[in-house]
């Protein structure tokens, strides 16, 4: 199943735009909704990193600790290096919309779901601790091979912003099953 998810999402993520002003699309024929859900489909249905929380709001809160972990290594380099100077500009517009969407959210999570939502940032900024002291060389390597993030995160940010409590799209409702 994995290999015929990754199949359809390379062959959607490789066709081209259609040329006219009219509604963005992935895939001939497929409007942005239906995009969004196949996205979302296979998004939700690959493994999620060992300790990341299945919860959308929790694991909300632990994508952006780990973006501001790797932005917060990455302000540690000294080389001034621009493809990683970019990483971290667009590491920090990549928390800044993964924290307002937990703003947007928090109101309506109970106390259990912060809590959790605080013990997995806790969890996640915690895996860059042991590099902050490290020597440059390591930290640069470390910084540099951060394989960013799984897929749910920005689908959950989406869910958790627009307060959307149906269950994800899964590989069957969008046809890939």
């Amino acid at each position: 199943m994995l290999i015929s998810l990754v199949s359809a999402l390379v062959l959607v993520m490789q066709t081209p735009p259609p040329q006219d002003a009219g509604v963005m699309s992935t895939a001939p024929g497929v409007d942005a909704v239906e995009a969004e859900r196949f996205r979302e489909a296979v998004a939700y249905a690959n493994p999620m990193p060992r300790g990341a929380p299945e919860s959308d709001y929790p694991l909300v809160a632990w994508c952006e600790a780990l973006v501001n972990g790797h932005v917060a290594l990455g302000e540690t380099l000294t080389n001034g290096d621009p493809l990683d100077l970019d990483i971290i500009r667009l590491g920090r517009l990549e928390a800044a919309d993964f924290r307002a969407a937990l703003n947007a959210a928090e109101p309506r999570q109970t106390t259990a779901s912060r809590a959790a939502a605080a013990a997995a940032a806790a969890q996640a900024a915690a895996k860059w601790t042991p590099l902050v002291g490290q020597e440059e060389t390591v930290r640069s390597q470390a910084f540099g091979l951060f394989f960013g993030l799984p897929g749910r995160c920005e689908h959950a940010a989406r869910r958790i912003r627009d307060n959307i409590n149906t269950p994800p799209a899964t590989p069957a409702d969008v046809g890939l099953e």
